[in-house]
């Protein structure tokens, strides 16, 4: 028996279809013990890649919000010839989806739209659909919106936008845009970059894969200039919403490839403590993309914020490879009771 094993405790549940749905694992865990687990697993896969000083692991930021912190629901619905609806999370192996009428690790609006979610959906969907994938999201103001069925079905006018506000800014994000799942320990995340000593009034904050803006406009005080890279065009839209309604003059958006768009902007810069931030999905930073992280010239320090350790531990022994140093490694635990963990790693170069 493991030490896992010894602490499970099924009482902690709270959630009936657990074990059986593929999106919590860690229910059953006191939540200590879950960011222990967690934070054992990110450092071993980072130390079977690369040596670092124990000094460069720091603890893992636990999120205000155990439950109830996710803003955004991603659900599938099958629809069966008899005209049944289900709608449900995948299950943990092959089979039908699991069928839910609440999820506690959703926003309690989200959690309690569930069963009209599954009225609405079962008058929209058409004879001839059998499958889809809904999105349900909220934000810090009311409403709960949802899309799936129907082309352009996630697109929302500006009036309909989600929000949240962080240091006087109030950030706009979509049904069709990424944004960080969990509100509740955004802040904490905003404090400690803008916390790090890598600030400068000449360096420009280069914000790759950087979605609907968020970090350009939570540090843009911090630096000359920030500029939001995005290559998907409903978030540099939305990216460009965000700098024009916030009235940030020092701010810019640009739509295009971060290999593309990154190496002529960079190269006009007169300083040589730029920031680069990367904010890449599940999959990482491709071969690519590390490679030029590794050519560049006039950055001085490199922020990544990953959300998947595996892929974060290959990228982190290139990046090393390529004259890159870790100042620090710190754990944001954006998902609770799941095996998912966000890590945020400080670079400068040598």
């Amino acid at each position: 028996m493991t030490v896992i094993d010894q602490v499970k405790d099924p009482a902690l549940v709270q959630c009936p279809v657990f074990g059986s749905c593929g999106g919590c694992q860690y229910q059953d865990l006191p939540y200590p013990q879950e960011l222990a687990l967690k934070q054992e697993q990110l450092r071993a896969l980072i130390t079977a890649q690369v040596v670092l000083k124990d000094a460069c692991f720091q603890p893992a930021v636990p999120s205000p919000e155990v439950y109830h912190y996710r803003n955004r629901l991603d659900l599938k619905l099958t629809h069966r010839r008899n005209g049944d609806v289900h709608i449900g999370f995948s299950p943990i192996d092959r089979g039908p989806v699991i069928e839910i009428t609440a999820c506690p690790i959703a926003m309690k609006a989200i959690s309690d739209f569930i069963p009209e979610l599954r009225q609405l959906a079962t008058l929209k969907i058409p004879k001839e659909y059998r499958m889809a994938n809904l999105t349900v999201r909220c934000g810090e103001g009311e409403g709960v919106r949802w899309g799936g069925i129907g082309h352009n079905s996630l697109r929302l006018e500006a009036r309909d936008y989600f929000y949240t506000d962080i240091l006087g800014c109030r950030i706009y994000y979509g049904l069709d845009t990424f944004f960080q799942a969990n509100l509740s320990i955004l802040p904490a995340l905003i404090d400690f970059i803008r916390s790090q000593d890598i600030w400068s009034k000449d360096a420009v904050f280069f914000d790759l894969y950087g979605g609907v803006g968020l970090f350009s406009l939570c540090v843009n005080d911090l630096v000359i200039k920030a500029v939001n890279i995005e290559s998907n065009v409903h978030a540099a839209r939305m990216a460009k919403y965000n700098i024009s309604s916030n009235g940030m003059r020092n701010v810019e958006a640009h739509e295009g490839r971060v290999e593309d768009v990154l190496p002529g902007m960079l190269d006009k810069t007169s300083s040589d403590s730029n920031i680069i931030m990367v904010d890449p999905p599940r999959a990482g930073l491709s071969a690519e993309a590390v490679t030029l992280l590794n050519q560049l010239k006039r950055a001085k320090y490199l922020i990544y914020l990953s959300c998947d350790p595996a892929s974060l531990a290959s990228n982190l022994k290139d990046l090393i490879a390529g004259g890159w140093v870790v100042k620090t490694i710190r754990p944001f635990d954006f998902f609770p009771r799941t095996r998912h963990l966000e890590t945020l790693i400080i670079f400068e170069r040598t």
